[in-house]
Parts: structure tokens; C-alpha cells; sequence
């Protein structure tokens, strides 16, 4: 059985309708796991970690264009934000 048929009614339309949510969630994980993980075996679960780590906070949040930023960098768009906010 689906984990998701499992869960009370509620919940299936919480998650239901939080459609834009999932999409940028799965989004990261396919492109997480297709240009970090499979490209790698791990020896250890904490060098895993560790990759995934500087992957996130070293590539993924501060250098890669986002398609829901605008296509900028998450650093680039809070920049941005706080300078046209501080202008106001």
C-alpha cells in the first residue's frame, strides 16, 4: 500500500494542495541525486553528509539559477531583495 493512502484525508488534501511546494521539492531531489549521488559511490554515510552538505550550501543555494527565483542565484535574489527593500 502507498504511504500516501495511509494517511488520514486531512493530510492527503494538505499535501494535495500544496502542488507548486512538491514540485520545487522534487525538483531538488532529482537534482541532487542526478549531479551529486549517483555520480559517486559513498565509503561512508558521513562522507555522503559531507557532500551533500557543501553541494547544498556551496552550489545549489549561492551559485545555481533557480527557475522560480527568476532565474538567479538564491544569493543573488536576496541581494536584491534587500537592497530594493532597504531603497524603500
Amino acid at each position: 500500500m502507498a504511504w500516501h493512502r495511509q494517511l488520514p484525508d486531512r493530510c492527503r488534501r494538505i499535501l494535495t494542495d500544496h502542488r507548486s511546494v512538491n514540485a520545487v521539492a522534487e525538483s531538488f531531489f532529482a537534482t541532487l541525486k542526478n549531479e551529486l549521488i549517483y555520480l559517486h559511490v559513498w565509503p561512508t554515510r558521513r562522507s555522503a553528509r559531507s557532500a551533500i552538505f557543501t553541494f547544498i550550501e556551496g552550489w545549489y543555494n549561492r551559485v545555481r539559477l533557480h527557475s522560480t527565483l527568476t532565474y538567479s542565484s538564491p544569493q543573488m535574489y536576496e541581494e536584491d531583495y534587500y537592497r530594493l527593500s532597504n531603497a524603500a
